[in-house]
């Protein structure tokens, strides 16, 4: 990595404390987008204390989904709201883990590149903590950084004094620190709570560093002796203390906090002239067709984490970003697929106008994405598969379209016909891939932006309006091309491949409605300003639909 300290860019680091989830993420991802918005240009990063290298292979219902950028960096999913909020691709450079820090330190003690120094926590682990903060920065005016945890959990101490150290090496007029911090009302006592809040920066200033803002997450207004009150204990200037209430969508808070004057005093930190206001237009229409759509669809994803939405946290924006586009509220109506299983496909999936199987993996839960599938196909309602998702499609119609019954997936064993099956080799710029069975888990699946070719008259190259695309993959198998003409033969067709022709990446029926499986994540793609379009015309298809209901 190559430091930047010459850089003038302006870094501001966003800190959480008294308990976990207060929504850091989409806290720096607004203010990225309203600095944005008065016309800077802005970077976003994540540094996680998690001895895992990456979430790669963290289980969804622990750790949420797995965002994955451009270049194949399987990363936590706060770089989807940086993404979706900002519009500016995350990069390898953008995420990083303890275990990834530990890992280069190591590697570089086996190298004997410290000359036989002592490894230490300080100052060898928090130099490369600071190396990632500085490096592969170029013209941005300000690079935004979140620390993963809570001020006070010990894996986050490293951090803490990494980015203190940054503070003074960089001076304190190119540095900023915002905590988000929390205050509980509590309903005996009618009032808000200020004590979590000043125990938590005094944590913090055990650590040296002292807040120049506080972000009070609340469901209620904060009267303003409150503010003054917590002004006064936590060191830190009135008008600095931003209230941050609970907000109906995630898209209007870049309104809510500028309102509150957040991107005002950041730029007042800084000593930058803020008097012309912020133009939030983008976020207002966003927030007007939410507020008044034209109808209201219901859509079903049939998935395995549905306990835990996080874990499909970019499915469920992309969706609604679909309905923005068709001005329609989309209601998500969330099915575990083992449900399915126990009930029946009637019970759960006749009152939607579209159905909707995402990616996942193991075997729990694969016959009731089989049997919506099976549903999505003979009632004519528009499908969409995703990945596994695409997959199950591709049994399904080997099973009860080809006639062959034990059409399977590798993935769970090899006594099946191999419709699906394991990767072992593909073209990445250039260059051979080569994986095999009994290798590592994490990081080895095929990850990253991939280019495909569509055939020139299929839905999908109608829907992109081009016959060659890029989109995000993250996946160990694929589905088996020497069964293609048999695909073909049942109606399911092979519209989209890897530009050698020798992998497929999207399917389609020629005989349904809208009925298309993606071998890749389209949803990693899609913002609310610029939806995806695969999620547009699976919208408008389900707005159709739900006009036969």
């Amino acid at each position: 990595m190559t430091n930047t300290l010459e850089n003038k860019a302006k870094f501001i680091f966003i800190t959480g404390g008294v308990v976990s989830s207060l929504g850091k993420g989409l806290a720096s991802a607004s203010l990225a987008s309203i600095l944005q918005c008065r016309g800077f240009k802005v970077r976003l990063r994540k540094l996680d204390p998690y001895l895992n290298v990456d979430p790669g292979t963290m289980s969804p219902l622990q750790h949420g989904e797995v965002y994955v950028t451009d270049d194949g960096t399987e990363a936590d999913l706060d770089l989807g709201h940086y993404e979706r909020f900002s519009g500016v691709p995350a990069k390898r450079t953008d995420s990083i883990t303890t275990g990834k820090i530990y890992q280069r330190v190591i590697d570089k003690e086996r190298h004997g590149d410290y000359l036989g120094a002592t490894i230490q926590v300080i100052p060898h682990v928090t130099n490369e903590i600071k190396d990632f903060i500085l490096s592969d920065v170029t013209d941005e005016d300000f690079v935004l950084c979140e620390i993963g945890g809570t001020v006070g959990d010990i894996e986050g101490q490293p951090y803490l004094e990494a980015i203190r150290q940054v503070a003074y090496d960089l001076g304190r007029e190119r540095a900023m620190f915002i905590h988000v911090t929390l205050l509980p009302f509590i309903p005996t006592a009618g009032e808000l709570k200020t004590k979590p809040t000043q125990h938590s920066v005094k944590k913090l200033q055990e650590y040296g560093i002292q807040p120049d803002m506080l972000l009070c997450r609340c469901c209620c207004e904060i009267p303003q002796n409150e503010k003054r009150k917590i002004a006064l204990f936590c060191n830190i200037r009135e008008e600095n203390v931003i209230t941050a209430r609970d907000a109906e969508s995630i898209y209007q808070v870049p309104i809510a906090y500028s309102e509150e004057g957040m991107d005002k005093q950041v730029c007042k930190h800084f000593g930058i002239d803020s008097d012309k206001p912020a133009d939030l237009s983008k976020w207002r229409h966003i927030m007007d067709v939410l507020h008044n759509p034209e109808g209201t669809v219901k859509i079903a994803v049939v998935g395995k984490y549905v306990q835990l939405l996080e874990a499909y946290k970019s499915l469920g924006e992309a969706l609604t970003h679909g309905g923005i586009a068709n001005r329609f509220k989309v209601k998500i109506k969330w099915v575990d697929s083992e449900d399915i299983e126990k009930d029946g496909t009637d019970v759960h999936l006749n009152d939607v106008s579209a159905v909707l199987v995402p990616g996942g993996f193991g075997q729990r839960g694969t016959d009731g994405k089989i049997m919506a599938i099976r549903y999505a196909r003979e009632h004519k309602i528009p499908f969409l598969g995703i990945c596994f998702g695409m997959q199950m499609a591709v049994i399904e119609t080997m099973r009860d379209l080809a006639g062959i019954k034990n059409a399977g997936t590798t993935e769970f064993g090899a006594d099946c016909e191999p419709v699906v099956g394991l990767m072992t080799e593909w073209d990445k710029d250039g260059a051979k891939e080569i994986r095999h069975k009994d290798g590592d888990l994490g990081g080895t699946m095929r990850l990253g932006a991939y280019p495909c070719c569509l055939a020139p008259n299929s839905l999908v190259a109608k829907i992109y309006g081009s016959d060659k695309i890029s989109e995000r993959h993250r996946h160990r198998y694929e589905v088996n091309l020497a069964y293609e003409k048999v695909l073909n033969d049942a109606g399911l067709f092979v519209v989209g491949k890897s530009p050698d022709g020798k992998l497929p990446e999207i399917v389609e029926r020629k005989d349904h409605p809208w009925f298309i499986g993606v071998q890749f994540h389209p949803e990693l793609k899609s913002k609310p300003f610029a939806p995806h379009p695969l999620f547009v015309s699976f919208i408008a298809a389900a707005i159709e639909q739900s006009r036969l209901l």
